[in-house]
């Protein structure tokens, strides 16, 4: 493995046509660091990636790997790995010469080849089946294959697009997990990973850069931007949450006819906010912050009911454990939450919100 890598967004404007597919984007990765890259479809997180990989030329910008202005060197020159989520396996050659691949356009000695092979195959967990083909393996198995693939080759960087998306639920736990296990087995690896998966960006991101309409509208720990997001757009797409439109008191907020305590920091009194509460803080019952409303909906989630209540015509969520004794639709419950577990956001900071 070579030394460890980062990576420097500096300015990166990409555009295919007359479409802006990155705007301007400023972003380092520190080496050794995994940061994701969440956001929704066409938000512009592959085409930054792609940038990386030099798949794609900017229109204005440059791409920096550990230094070193990459932006007008060749893919094969730039010495990173990358995974897909369509795997890229040659159907027509057995996992060790798939694995081989990448090191043999390097021309790289057959006898270090072969021990390459042996050591990104074991590490991956896939040394037992070098002499398959990919239609002999399952789904997990082959992405573990275009893995090792990718690591065989020593980078220090590898880029992820959206690689558990083709898998099911359990095996994209397992490959989560695994991918975990790389990073602490190989801490000088730089990740930069694609996704639109909160709960994979949240389990294997040292950093995640929320992006939107092609540009980054947020970036921050895993941790800040579930519980602390500086804008609506964070909080809805990191994680659940309600977005409750508030008035600005001298003490508290005001929603729906009701006085709540939170912390308002330097919102001016009377001012329009939005206040955000995580579903799974809210507690059934009375307490600090209550707030009454009729049950319009029930789901249950096997270790958890979801309720959705109207509360003075707004739509609350509450995630709590699994009820013997659900309440009935129309009937009326109390709600609250602690003051330190309400976030007040600017309103209007949905799709349009600045850059943190």
């Amino acid at each position: 493995m070579t030394a460890a890598t980062g990576i420097r967004f500096d300015g990166v404007t990409v555009a295919y046509g007359g479409t802006l597919a990155l705007d301007s984007l400023d972003l380092t990765v520190e080496p050794g660091e995994v940061l994701a890259l969440l956001g929704p479809s066409g938000s512009g997180k592959t085409t930054a990636l792609r940038a990386v990989a030099g798949f794609v030329r900017p229109a204005a910008g440059r791409v920096f790997l550990g230094g070193r202005d990459v932006t007008g060197l060749a893919p094969y020159r730039r010495g990173v790995g990358m995974v897909v989520q369509s795997y890229a396996l040659f159907p027509h050659l057995r996992v060790d010469a798939n694995v081989a691949f990448g090191l043999k356009a390097r021309r790289t000695p057959r006898a270090e080849t072969a021990g390459r092979v042996a050591a990104a195959l074991e590490m991956t967990g896939m040394a037992a089946y070098a002499r398959r083909y990919p239609r002999e393996l399952s789904g997990g198995q082959q992405q573990r294959v275009a893995i090792a693939r990718a690591l065989a080759i020593r980078p220090g960087v590898l880029l992820l697009d959206e690689p558990l998306s083709a898998l099911d639920a359990r095996l994209r736990s397992g490959m989560l997990a695994e991918l975990a296990r790389l990073h602490r087995e190989l801490p000088e690896l730089t990740m930069l990973y694609v996704t639109h998966d909160q709960v994979e960006a949240l389990t294997l991101a040292d950093r995640i850069a929320v992006m939107d309409r092609a540009r980054l509208r947020d970036c921050g720990t895993p941790q800040e931007l579930y519980r602390r997001p500086s804008t609506e757009f964070t909080a809805s797409f990191v994680g659940n949450a309600n977005l409750l439109p508030v008035t600005v008191g001298p003490a508290g907020v005001r929603f729906a006819g009701t006085d709540l305590d939170v912390p308002v920091g330097t919102a001016a009194p009377g001012a329009s906010a939005t206040l955000c509460v995580r579903p799974h803080l809210l507690t059934l019952g009375t307490g600090p912050n209550a707030l009454r409303g009729r049950v319009t909906e029930i789901q249950w989630r096997g270790a958890t009911h979801r309720l959705r209540l109207d509360v003075g015509g707004h739509t609350v969520h509450t995630d709590v454990r699994e009820l013997r004794d659900p309440p009935a639709l129309g009937a009326e419950v109390t709600v609250h939450f602690a003051p330190q577990d309400g976030v007040l956001l600017p309103a209007g900071t949905g799709k349009e919100s600045p850059t943190r």
